[in-house]
């Protein structure tokens, strides 16, 4: 593997607060990295950071720095930037509009008008999101009367329409049921073959499952990082092992 996003010295505030304090770590292409924590200690924080979208926020600054293959991030144009790392938010945001509309809305806004082509992209976004079949004959229905699981994987179809290279999931499954959580557990595992997967969840089991590596973070700081499997049978820090086994988060 080759390293997709580079993390140097970082350091995250917010007015005076500092939320996320010398972070330094490599994310490899085409894998599933987890993020996992307690609340408050900076998963989501770095997450939003990796497509600038903490700029949002007023008092937000950050040193130190974040790479996307050779680019400093700061360098690229935020809306390329958030194009190439899209995110997937905790609840399902589906627009009020079709479930074709939901999909084409992004490219329609760069420019995509040609209707072949929007169509091709509707399939191929929704087949990737492992939708395909549960919607091909109601594409023009509205996204609202999706079921929560379904309106989450239409959220992920919807940024696969913009065709990142890697993809944010801020707790995705926290608001699902059982099946629907395995059902868009899958679909990461199937999207790693095709796109780098960054994933925060206070689901431990979840990134047990899923996760290639796993870091854990504390108190806005990063404990440790290594392969999922040594960090859930074979942790470096008792904080860590006292975290996944359930004595305190």
């Amino acid at each position: 593997m080759s390293t997709h996003i580079a993390v140097r010295d970082l350091c995250l505030y917010y007015g005076r607060n500092c939320v996320l304090k010398d972070l330094s770590l490599e994310i490899q292409r085409n894998e599933i990295f987890t993020i996992i924590g307690p609340a408050n200690s900076g998963k989501s924080s770095f997450l939003q950071t990796l497509n600038r979208l903490n700029e949002l926020h007023a008092e937000f600054r950050k040193t130190g720095s974040v790479t996307l293959g050779a680019e400093d991030i700061d360098t690229i144009d935020v809306e390329q930037l958030r194009a190439r790392v899209g995110i997937v938010f905790a609840l399902p945001f589906p627009l009020p509009l079709s479930i074709f509309d939901n999909i084409t809305y992004g490219p329609r806004m760069h420019g995509i008008r040609q209707k072949t082509q929007m169509t091709d992209l509707v399939e191929r976004s929704l087949r990737e999101a492992y939708l395909w079949d549960e919607v091909k004959d109601r594409l023009h229905h509205p996204a609202m009367n999706l079921s929560g699981g379904q309106q989450q994987r239409l959220c992920i179809a919807r940024v696969l329409a913009g065709q990142p290279e890697v993809i944010l999931f801020d707790e995705p499954t926290s608001g699902l049921d059982p099946i629907s959580t395995a059902r868009v557990e899958e679909t990461m595992m199937v999207l790693r073959g095709r796109y780098t997967i960054v994933l925060v969840t206070n689901n431990v089991a979840q990134a047990a499952r899923v996760g290639t590596r796993t870091a854990f973070f504390l108190m806005g700081e990063m404990v440790e990082v290594g392969d999922t499997k040594d960090v859930f049978t074979r942790p470096s820090d008792s904080r860590t092992d006292e975290y996944v086994t359930g004595k305190f988060g």
